[in-house]
């Protein structure tokens, strides 16, 4: 097994061969190209180069010789140059007390190098006051050089790219492990061996940060994430306890009796009571968070973090009272502040707003409280978000906002925001007082105010799907309305007709008998109409059952017989599979509309037959025809109509109820040559042969 000078040795090596690896890439890569990465690249070469002579040094003489103190001047020297050129390029920045450090710094490094190399040029072994003169200069320079480290960090933070923060990390460790060598060494008057013969390991452990320093990675500053700074932050109160516990036990050891086991029970009994407190207490648990945030963090939220958590709340919700959208929208903006609940209200029809719905906010709120409407008036012109505390302190600000009683009476009330869609204030939520109460700032505000108008965004969507949904309600009775009406028009001429006639052949007794057969029908077709305007109405597909053709072919040509003759041919036992009255309203709407387009004299077909497992019915005149633009374009679209006076309904609503039974409409017409309306159903026999039931037979 190697001890522990060998160990020394072989990391020494490592770390010799590494800086000399580093020294000789960063000396190679282009200038130009290092100087668009750090501010001072050359700079970070000396470094590595004098970290390579101090490695050097430990391997050939061993950790903690005299000569090895006066290479490690020689290294702090180039690590002082690196930070001034660094953080502060221009010497005017420096401030006069950083100055008087890094002068201070620069001179005791100067006089302990030439001390040292002429001691050991005059003999050779160093004079007796050598050692401790090099060790007092090496806690000077390291104390010296941690605040210089801390200074240029703190003024250049914000431009500077984090790894090169990192290399300055990384000398920081190196100066603070020395500084406790040194100090232990000083304080138990013997040298802390092992801990001198790790210096090649720390030596080592910070070479990546020159490498991550000099490539092109890091460009934009790099964060550790809320959740694992936390997590770092526990590790490092773990590592504490644990060295305070050892500590303790270990001065109590010396006192002698029982005191380091008492010291350690004590020190555990902290720790549990501390972590019951946070593990049982929300108000202590805020606190804390309260705490990491402003003292740890550049700002108070994690914006990646909490906005999508607040985007993930607003969409979907992850509990049975958060399927309404306004109260996962409260809880949203809730849970961003870290408010434990939030009251909404939604305008009423005067423009008030009431109470509508709340996110766990204690009992004890009128539902029927309001926000008056001058203040939500002032709320919308304003877009202000309004700290309630303030307001009960009377600071006002230039617009007095009309805060009502109620609210301002309540304690719990925190914090209101006006939910605003493009300066339209749709709601206003109301926070609930965190557990540790505290002022709003700029950053509360302006993620208030944003998130605010992205939660108005989901609530103007859902506003207008409901009214959207409405309008399609009204647009569905207009649409049912206006197929009444063209059918109802159908009627009244086919009456008006009857009418006509009655007054010539009201003595002949077969009118009267074809009279009363037309009334019959006309008062059917009247009843599917009411039944058709209902809104409970099924559909033609929900109503289709294996349906004859012929007899609803005699019945059509019953119906337009005074109108016209109408030649019927049908094959013998075809059915389709379809709603009968949903076939019968298409083929006399495709009969009626063949006899206007055709002259008096003209016939009309209607011929039925199967074809390739499909029932086809063909209705046929000689009438003047259709260009084939019109019928791609015009034919089947609503409201248009080439008629005096019609609704440009039928062709549209014959051709949807034709979709809806799984049939189709298809047209051949040209100008002059007539047209043919084919008009395609299921066969009967097929889906049987598929297997679907027929059901009765209509």
């Amino acid at each position: 097994m190697p001890t522990l000078g060998a160990l020394a040795d072989i990391l020494s090596a490592l770390a010799f061969l590494g800086y000399g690896g580093v020294t000789l890439w960063l000396l190679a890569r282009p200038r130009e190209r290092m100087a668009a990465l750090m501010p001072a690249p050359r700079w970070l070469a000396i470094v590595a180069a004098a970290t390579m002579a101090w490695s050097a040094s430990l391997y050939v003489f061993a950790p903690g010789a005299s000569q090895v103190l006066v290479a490690q001047t020689l290294r702090d020297m180039a690590i002082l140059g690196w930070l001034a050129a660094t953080f502060w390029p221009k010497p005017a920045a420096m401030a006069g007390a950083q100055r008087l450090i890094f002068r201070l710094l620069v001179t005791i490094s100067g006089i302990s190098l030439v001390a040292g190399l002429i001691a050991h040029w005059r003999s050779a072994v160093a004079s007796a006051w050598l050692g401790p003169s090099l060790a007092v200069s090496t806690m000077l320079v390291a104390i010296g050089g941690l605040l210089v480290i801390d200074s240029g960090v703190r003024r250049a933070s914000a431009g500077l790219r984090t790894p090169v923060m990192a290399v300055a990390g990384g000398f920081a460790m190196l100066w603070g492990y020395e500084l406790n060598v040194q100090l232990i060494g000083a304080m138990t008057g013997r040298a802390a061996t092992t801990l001198i013969h790790l210096l090649p390991a720390v030596a080592l452990a910070i070479l990546p940060t020159f490498v991550i320093a000099a490539m092109d990675i890091g460009r934009e500053r790099m964060r550790l994430s809320r959740p694992a700074a936390v997590r770092t932050l526990i590790l490092l109160g773990a590592a504490l306890y644990l060295v305070l516990i050892g500590l303790s036990g270990a001065v109590a050891r010396q006192l002698g009796g029982d005191y380091g086991d008492l010291a350690q029970g004590v020190f555990l009994t902290l720790a549990l009571g501390a972590g019951g407190l946070l593990l049982l207490s929300a108000r202590a648990r805020a606190w804390l968070s309260v705490m990491i945030s402003k003292h740890f963090f550049e700002h108070r939220y994690d914006y990646r973090a909490e906005w999508m958590r607040f985007t993930a709340t607003l969409a979907q919700g992850d509990g049975e009272d958060d399927r309404n959208l306004h109260r996962r929208a409260a809880r949203a903006l809730a849970e961003l502040t870290g408010s434990p609940g939030a009251l909404l209200m939604l305008p009423d029809p005067l423009g008030a707003f009431r109470v509508s719905d709340h996110w766990h906010w204690p009992a004890g709120i009128d539902e029927g409280a309001e926000l008056p409407l001058r203040s939500a008036f002032m709320l919308q012109e304003t877009r202000h978000i309004v700290d309630l505390d303030a307001e009960r302190r009377g600071e006002k600000g230039e617009q007095d906002l009309a805060i009502p009683g109620w609210l301002l009476a309540d304690p719990r009330a925190w914090v209101v925001v006006p939910v605003l869609h493009f300066h339209r204030m749709i709601a206003v939520v109301v926070l609930h007082r965190p557990p540790v109460s505290r002022a709003l700032d700029w950053e509360d505000l302006d993620v208030l105010r944003i998130a605010g108008q992205q939660a108005a965004s989901y609530l103007a969507e859902s506003h207008s799907q409901a009214a959207l949904s409405e309008a399609k309600r009204f647009d569905e009775f207009n649409r049912r309305f206006a197929f009444i009406m063209h059918d109802i028009k159908n009627l009244a001429s086919q009456l008006s007709l009857l009418a006509s006639n009655a007054e010539r052949h009201a003595d002949k007794p077969a009118f009267r008998a074809d009279m009363i057969e037309t009334l019959k029908i006309s008062s059917r077709r009247l009843s599917d109409l009411l039944v058709r305007l209902s809104p409970r109405e099924r559909g033609p597909s929900a109503d289709a059952v294996r349906t004859l053709i012929e007899p609803l072919m005699r019945d059509v040509a019953a119906e337009v017989r005074t109108r016209r003759a109408l030649f019927v041919g049908c094959q013998a036992g075809l059915a389709a599979w379809g709603d009968a009255g949903s076939i019968r309203q298409v083929v006399q709407h495709l009969v009626s509309n063949a006899i206007d387009a055709s002259a008096e004299d003209t016939p009309v077909q209607l011929i039925a037959v199967a074809e390739n497992g499909r029932v086809r019915i063909d209705v046929i005149d000689q009438g003047a025809g259709m260009t084939r633009a019109f019928v791609r374009d015009e034919l089947f679209k609503p409201f248009v109509s080439t008629k005096e006076g019609g609704f440009g309904l039928g062709a549209f609503e014959a051709l949807q109820l034709a979709q809806a039974m799984g049939g189709s409409i298809e047209v051949a017409s040209e100008p002059g040559k007539g047209s043919n309306f084919t008009f395609w159903l299921p066969l009967a026999e097929a889906r049987a042969d598929a297997g679907t039931p027929t059901g009765k037979v209509a």
